[in-house]
This record gives C-alpha cells, sequence and structure tokens, in this order.
C-alpha cells in the first residue's frame, strides 16, 4: 500500500486529490500489478508522517505558509522534502512553498520549506484577472517508447510564479530538444556558485515568448551576498516546470483540468518505486 497525501490547508487541494483517484484508476487498469494507492488529506504533522509522496496545492502562498506554521508543520514539511527526502509536488503555491527563495513577497516575507534550488517570482503575470489558460508542449510526457509526440497540455496559469533564478550551476533538461528552449536564467557567479547535495535542477518545460515581461530578472541582483551573472542564452521563454532530486514543481494547475497526464506520470513514478 502507498500513501500519498495531498496537504489540504487552503487552495486545490479537493480538486487535486480527484485527478489523483482517476489517475491511480487509470495506472492499474494497464497492469495488475501495482500498488495500491490511499489518499489522504494532510493537516497535521502525523498525518504526514503516514504519507510516502505529498502533493502540495495551488492556493495563496503566503497563507498557506501562515496556516501550515500554526498547525505546526512546518518543520515535519522540511523533513519530509529535504531529509527524508519523500517525492513531493508543488503546483503554483505550492512551487513557491517548496523554493529556497521568492521575490514579490508579501511585507515581512514568508516561510517557504525549500527543496528547489531555486528563486521564484511570485504573481509574475499579474492580478487575477490576468489569468490565462495556454496549450504546451511538455517534453516530459512525450517520452514513450514509440516516440509519438503527445497532444499539448492545457495549463492553467492563475496569478502564476516563474523561475527568476536557479540557485547552482547544475542546471539541465529533460532532453536534447529542451537545451535550445531554456531561458535566460541567472545562477551565481563562478566564484561562488553553489555545489547542490540535491542533484541537477532538471527544466522540465517553459512558457515560450513571456520571458521578455521578465526584466527584473535581468537585472543584476544579489542572492546570500552572491553576485547573480546570466548563463548563456539558450532561447526564450519562462521556465515554468522544473524537478530536483524528489521535488517536482509547475507553476500552472493541471488539477483546474480534465486531462490527468501529469498526475499519471507523477503517480506512476512513486507506485514504480514501492514496488522496486
Amino acid at each position: 500500500m502507498v500513501t500519498v497525501g495531498v496537504l489540504a490547508l487552503q487552495g486545490g487541494f479537493a480538486e487535486h486529490l480527484g485527478s489523483l483517484r482517476k489517475a491511480a484508476a487509470h495506472i492499474s487498469s494497464r497492469s495488475s500489478s501495482t500498488p495500491s494507492v490511499n489518499f489522504v488529506e494532510v493537516r497535521t504533522p502525523e498525518q504526514l508522517a503516514r504519507c510516502d509522496a505529498l502533493v502540495i496545492p495551488g492556493g495563496e502562498s503566503t497563507t498557506l505558509s501562515l496556516v501550515a506554521a500554526q498547525s505546526g508543520l512546518i518543520e515535519p514539511l522540511r523533513q519530509f522534502v529535504k531529509v527524508t527526502k519523500k517525492p513531493t509536488w508543488g503546483t503554483c503555491a505550492g512551487l513557491i512553498f517548496l523554493s529556497e527563495q521568492a521575490s514579490a513577497t508579501k511585507r515581512g516575507g514568508q516561510e517557504l520549506i525549500g527543496g528547489l534550488d531555486v528563486k521564484v517570482h511570485r504573481n509574475h503575470f499579474g492580478r487575477q484577472i490576468e489569468s490565462f489558460v495556454t496549450d504546451l508542449e511538455l517534453p516530459f510526457l512525450s517520452q514513450k517508447e514509440n516516440g509519438i509526440q503527445g497532444a499539448p497540455f492545457p495549463a492553467v496559469f492563475i496569478r502564476a510564479p516563474v523561475v527568476d533564478h536557479v540557485l547552482t550551476t547544475e542546471i539541465g533538461s529533460i532532453d536534447d530538444k529542451m537545451e535550445s528552449t531554456i531561458p535566460k536564467i541567472a545562477v551565481p557567479a563562478v566564484e561562488n556558485k553553489v555545489e547542490s547535495s540535491k542533484g541537477k535542477v532538471e527544466i522540465l518545460a517553459t512558457l515560450p515568448g513571456r520571458h521578455a515581461s521578465n526584466k527584473k530578472a535581468a537585472v543584476a541582483a544579489t542572492t546570500n551576498g552572491a553576485n547573480i551573472e546570466p548563463v548563456s542564452p539558450k532561447g526564450a521563454g519562462d521556465i515554468i516546470a522544473l524537478r530536483q532530486g524528489n521535488v517536482f514543481g509547475t507553476s500552472f494547475h493541471p488539477e483546474l483540468t480534465d486531462d490527468i497526464r501529469i498526475h499519471v506520470w507523477w503517480l506512476e513514478q512513486i507506485v514504480g518505486q514501492a514496488g522496486e
């Protein structure tokens, strides 16, 4: 039995649970040997301790951080993600919560769990009225034995964050094709580069043509006292899906669509590890 939790403090946890259950049914229909999966809502450290994997849904990241602190979950979540290194997926606000740093935070900042060596920019595309849906080519969903390109994914962006800076020089992509679409991102200057024990930050998807709006990311900045300089440009676009070790993050909301492919892709990895 594999137990997958969804942090249920606020935001779209019910939608994620629905998509995960559909994904589990889809996986089990293809293989009778797939371990059974139990899904639980997580609101306490005790419930979190039962989980083998966790989804942190979208919502309002400052509220999420505040309620997690009030529930005594901040340190247990850090232990879950960064010490025991259990599989964790954050969408939108969840991505912010799983980043080591965030810009455009409210006065006083907000507490983050960390796990992804990146700095994200909150509400990158503007207010709620500027939310949008767009079709994305997601190479990580198209890696099939027959090499057939999958249909575009309908990505829902609601006050979405994007990755401003990758805080390590250890950067990769899902395949060779993605190398040409990795945007101009910033990493610590060579003399101050961060060697990550978490492994390579893997860029899984970008949103083409929007990175030009992110002028703040192109301006020289500092991170923990280290000068920041851009790496060589490789196309244009905002980083909106990435993975580092056990942590996966998306800027958009897959749970708000009827397309369960990302939930299937993530859950297959969880049950695959359990079956080994």
